[in-house]
């Protein structure tokens, strides 16, 4: 047994994840997103035992939107990296194709593959639970549009930093969601956050459209306000996001990256 050589692969690695931030990130968000989570979910729970009049309905719902939207934004992620996987991403552009293009033909088969997984797990929650998302009336398409719009704009945002990282990104496309989740209060209301966190949370479209969710379930009522503030800010992030995915793109061009990006 040579310990040299086994020293020389461990700083291989050692260096590998020292050296790039996002995989550093990777290590240290999972625990604490998940401790953070819970612990909220736990607090919330354990002060408004009361609170859901149908608990299992309401929690159920709020998790097939949340389902949707994790949906969206991995689907647009996994057809990105699939075209970096096979390195068929510079390929693309010896046809007479646009990135506008590019970026609308994800967006399209995104939502294909979002609701392949969702339309089976709404169809399961009445006969299994006595549920129906379908509870929440017209008014779940705009919810459904407003998660769909925030899920491709993650998705684009994830790509841009593949654009500009490389493959060191990929953890991260995994875990976006994950990241916003405590702040978008998806089981829980937006009281339940400390107030540094609720002043964060109030910049996310989710939390509007999870707090309307339940206010719907709840209460019999509808807010429009809560609707229309998340589709202004789903249109603003997207606006940026695409935007960013065009200066990456330039970025990446004009470094040469683009034909290295890979397996």
């Amino acid at each position: 047994m040579n310990f040299t050589r086994i020293y020389g692969l461990f700083l291989r690695h050692f260096y590998l994840i020292t050296r790039s931030f996002p995989r550093i990130l990777d290590l240290i968000y999972w625990p604490s997103i998940q401790i953070t989570l819970w612990g909220f979910i736990s607090n919330f729970f354990a002060s408004h035992s009361t609170y859901y009049n149908n608990a299992v309905g309401v929690i159920l719902t709020c998790a097939i939107l949340y389902d949707f939207l994790f949906r969206t934004s991995i689907g647009f992620n996994m057809l990105f990296l699939e075209e970096i996987w096979s390195r068929n991403f510079t390929n693309l552009f010896i046809a007479p194709i646009k990135i506008s293009e590019i970026i609308i033909s994800l967006i399209f088969t995104a939502l294909i593959r979002a609701l392949i997984g969702l339309i089976p797990a709404i169809l399961l929650t009445s006969p299994l639970f006595g549920i129906s998302i379908l509870d929440l009336g017209i008014y779940l398409f705009f919810l459904f549009l407003s998660l769909y719009i925030f899920g491709i704009t993650l998705g684009i945002l994830v790509s841009s930093g593949l654009l500009r990282f490389g493959p060191s990104f990929e953890n991260i496309a995994w875990s976006t969601m994950f990241l916003l989740a405590p702040f978008g209060c998806i089981y829980y209301p937006i009281e339940i956050l400390p107030e540094i966190f609720q002043k964060i949370a109030y910049c996310l479209p989710l939390v509007y459209i999870f707090e309307e969710a339940r206010n719907i379930l709840i209460n019999n009522s509808v807010n429009l306000e809560n609707i229309f503030t998340a589709l202004i800010l789903n249109i603003v992030y997207l606006s940026i996001t695409i935007s960013l995915f065009y200066f990456s793109f330039n970025i990446a061009r004009k470094k040469g990256t683009l034909i290295n990006i890979g397996e």
